[in-house]
């Protein structure tokens, strides 16, 4: 689907960029992913698992790369969600209630990647985390 998809747009030039999130469970799936387009997409990321990865990175034919951006959100939590609720759950196989959204400091994640204006290709990509738990990681952002 993503090869149709993609058939008939080329970076640099039906395209100034092409991003591919790609929500899957394995790690191996997305390394898969990212290496199938790398060339033709100027970024493929992860999502899914919720924590950010550590490897931001631009694959051999130019495509910027992160396994898992992580969630925005508070990592106080489950997932983003009061923790009581989920974890009644895991220990006795039955909910009490809906889940509740965690409302402690949330951290932003993602990833901040420059492309070339001409191809469309990565020429930087950097994980970003601002606030909350987390360490903070914020990259330089190159000006223009």
């Amino acid at each position: 689907a993503v090869d149709a998809a993609l058939e008939n747009v080329r970076l640099g030039r039906e395209a100034d960029a092409v991003v591919v999130d790609f929500h899957a469970e394995a790690t191996s799936e997305k390394y898969g992913m990212g290496h199938h387009l790398d060339g033709r997409v100027s970024l493929v990321f992860g999502t899914h698992t919720h924590v950010p990865t550590a490897d931001d990175q631009i694959l051999a034919g130019g495509a910027a790369y992160m396994t898992d951006l992580g969630m925005c959100g508070d990592y106080d939590s489950v997932i983003g969600m009061e923790k009581s609720e989920p974890l009644l759950r895991f220990l006795t196989k039955m909910g009490s209630g809906r889940m509740q959204p965690a409302s402690g400091a949330a951290t932003l994640c993602g990833v901040v990647v420059e492309t070339d204006p001409k191809t469309g290709l990565a020429v930087s990509c950097d994980a970003i985390r601002l606030g909350g738990r987390l360490r903070e990681r914020l990259p330089a952002v190159p000006s223009r």
